[in-house]
């Protein structure tokens, strides 16, 4: 008997659909999983569905399990959180997270899949893809104890890093945001907030996830001399000016950047994909994390609600989407 699972496709820029899939039978060493929840990357994943990834980034910008090729027709997505209903005696009836795109169920390779704690709720865990970023970023940027830190740009990644490092013992940590409603979002974390104007400057660190010019630039004027700012932020096919003149030579400022496709160079061989992962549902035991999901739809109702997270008549923060039996 065939088996037919549902999934998201991206037709062409700006229109999505159900289509119906065919699933394999799981061989000995792969999982059928069925999803309870994904999420939908709001940056990442709206960008995609607009179109806007340049063409010489389509094979840097393949998610793990993607089918199709960008601009379109392509099934798009890496936040899955699902119940494994066949495969190794060890993983069947678990709870699950893998990076696979919105679909009602799929087969992948059994090591494709990681284990939710029990600690951390399905409907949480699908956060798990963005903590992992904030995870390599806080690798990457290796803040010492004391430092003043700030956070530009309240998103999903953004306040995924700023509660990962309010974690640090003895550090300042301020997220900013042009949105004041944001503030909201950092009380639940536990990080001051501070609109851009308002920032506190003379900073040690600044974490950089807004995706926008303005942003940049204002990360650069609260540094302290020979302060980092850590780039995060994915532009697409956007060119962004960024101001190198002024006192960025004379005060020794430092612009790097963060890319969760490779582990951090400063852990080496040390950590892998998996350990990153891991570390990531371990801290998602954290209820403040919830702050995070900021909507919630149904499957069948993704190719409505899209259009409008693209346009940005939605807003907020993660978009939840829920699976019927």
């Amino acid at each position: 008997m065939q088996r037919v699972a549902r999934a998201f496709w991206l037709r062409s820029p700006g229109h999505g659909e159900v289509r119906e899939v065919a699933l394999p039978a799981p061989a000995a060493d792969e999982v059928l999983v069925r999803t309870l929840f994904s999420g939908v990357s709001r940056g990442t994943e709206t960008l995609v569905f607009r179109g806007g990834v340049p063409e010489n980034q389509y094979g840097v910008m393949r998610a793990p399990f993607q089918e199709g090729d960008f601009p379109g027709p392509v099934k798009y997505g890496y936040l899955n959180v699902g119940l494994v209903e066949e495969g190794p005696r060890e993983l069947v009836g678990r709870m699950v997270f893998s990076l696979y795109p919105h679909q009602t169920r799929f087969v992948v390779p059994a090591s494709a899949v990681t284990p939710v704690p029990d600690s951390v709720p399905a409907a949480r865990a699908v956060l798990a893809g963005t903590v992992e970023t904030a995870v390599n970023a806080v690798w990457d940027a290796a803040p010492m104890l004391g430092d003043r830190i700030a956070v530009v740009g309240a998103g999903m990644v953004g306040a995924s890093v700023a509660a990962v490092l309010a974690r640090f013992p003895a550090v300042r940590v301020q997220l900013v945001d042009a949105n004041p409603a944001r503030a909201d979002i950092a009380r639940a974390l536990g990080v001051d907030f501070a609109l851009p104007e308002e920032a506190a400057g003379d900073c040690d660190l600044v974490v950089h996830a807004s995706a926008t010019e303005e942003g940049l630039a204002r990360s650069l004027e609260l540094l302290a001399p020979e302060g980092t700012v850590l780039e995060l932020s994915w532009y697409g096919d956007r060119r962004i000016s960024l101001p190198l003149g002024e006192a960025f030579h004379s005060r020794r400022l430092v612009v790097r950047s963060s890319q969760v496709g490779t582990v951090s160079p400063a852990r080496g061989s040390r950590r892998t994909f998996a350990d990153r992962l891991v570390l990531a549902l371990d801290l998602l035991a954290d209820p403040a994390f919830d702050a995070l999901i900021t909507a919630e739809c149904a499957f069948d109702e993704l190719p409505d609600v899209l259009p409008r997270l693209a346009s940005g008549d939605l807003p907020g923060l993660c978009l939840r989407v829920r699976y019927d039996r």
